[in-house]
């Protein structure tokens, strides 16, 4: 064998043994009906939300940006429905995948929503990973299993969407 051709099979080989080493979770997508994964993150006005700590509420998690459209068109649907409902045991966390530099608009278009916002980047623990398709809502019952994952091309979030997926799992009261 030429001496070049060994050189790209030893490549090769330490190339997919290296890929082989990489933990399975990096590649591992959410699954609705698998118990949702860990999520940490610092809000921007400065709390921390934790998805272990929401259990008992109907969780609703929104990946987004500022520069994507269908993101924005949706966010009033999802801050009317979280205003009609987060006193029922309901919690909203908006994320966001801007770049850390884009912090500040990322802040002014969450001053339009009454729910906590967050960046993707600053978290201490995304179980969710990024998101390969902007936006893409989970849906967490209050037992913490993922119920829903919803994108564009499959279910655009509105109010009707939100009535239909949430409030039956909000109707839902965990044991006391």
């Amino acid at each position: 064998m030429p001496r070049e051709m060994r050189y790209l099979v030893s490549f090769a080989m330490l190339a997919a043994i290296a890929l082989a080493s990489v933990p399975i979770e990096v590649y591992a997508t959410v699954e609705v009906g698998q118990n949702a994964p860990a999520l940490v993150v610092p809000e921007l006005n400065g709390q921390t939300f934790d998805l272990s700590a929401e259990r008992g509420n109907v969780v609703v998690i929104n990946f987004w940006a500022t520069w994507c459209e269908p993101c924005r068109d949706e966010m009033p649907a999802l801050d009317a429905f979280y205003r009609r409902h987060r006193d029922q045991g309901m919690a909203v966390i908006g994320i966001s995948a801007d770049r850390p530099h884009d912090r500040s608009e990322v802040a002014k278009a969450a001053q339009s929503v009454s729910y906590p916002v967050a960046m993707m980047r600053d978290a201490a623990s995304n179980g969710f990973n990024s998101p390969t398709t902007l936006p893409t809502t989970y849906i967490v019952d209050r037992d913490g299993t993922v119920r829903a994952k919803l994108t564009p091309e499959q279910t655009r979030i509105t109010e009707g969407t939100l009535d239909t997926m949430v409030l039956p799992l909000l109707s839902h009261k965990p044991p006391s």
